[in-house]
């Protein structure tokens, strides 16, 4: 199986030359780009393959394109949905859209949005927190590393209460406060602050 994006490398053997002997392997191949001219088989299909294959050609075709992929990304989740697959299955394909189509962090925000409001269209709910809960162990570690570095391993203390934090917009807050605080206490606000607001408004 091929998904390199050169449409006339095809190898099909492979053989060499030993002290007189001749060994060669022929063999078939798949070249994922033959199937830009099946799309229409593909979106038809019901076989979770179907899925990689897409998800492959639009990471070929968006490579300079985000903007692009953060479409195509959203409609292959949209039809993964509409194909009412086994929940495992679907958060399965979902991992490897998301490692397939990587987008700059604005457009990944938007995408995450859209998820979300195109989880509560369908009422489903297959793979948003499992999305969440492995942002934020990524953006606790990000903020971990930054506190050591910056202030050194005694400022990790603050860590008993940034982990206590789910909301992921606030911790993205937090791990890009870590640039510009210049004490502890001053990036402790950040969260302090909104945790103040919020028990007001409740």
């Amino acid at each position: 199986m091929l998904g390199d994006d050169n449409i006339n490398w095809r190898p099909s053997e492979f053989g060499y030359d030993l002290f007189g002997c001749t060994v060669n392997f022929q063999f078939p191949i798949i070249k994922l780009l033959d199937y830009q001219q099946r799309l229409s088989e593909l979106e038809a299909s019901r076989n979770p393959f179907a899925t990689v294959v897409m998800a492959h050609l639009v990471a070929v075709q968006t490579r300079s394109n985000r903007s692009q992929r953060k479409q195509s990304k959203l409609a292959l989740v949209r039809r993964l949905y509409e194909q009412g697959f086994e929940r495992e299955a679907v958060v399965n394909l979902l991992a490897f859209i998301d490692w397939m189509l990587t987008l700059p962090l604005d457009l990944e925000l938007e995408f995450k949005r859209e998820v979300e409001q195109l989880e509560a269209q369908q009422r489903m709910q297959y793979v948003t927190s499992f999305e969440r809960s492995g942002i934020r162990l990524g953006l606790l570690e990000g903020i971990e590393l930054g506190l050591e570095l910056k202030f050194g391993a005694s400022s990790l203390f603050v860590m008993d209460e940034v982990s206590q934090i789910y909301d992921i917009e606030q911790l993205r807050k937090i791990k890009e406060g870590i640039k510009t605080a210049t004490s502890i206490d001053e990036l402790r606000q950040i969260y302090q602050s909104s945790t103040t607001e919020n028990s007001s408004e409740s």
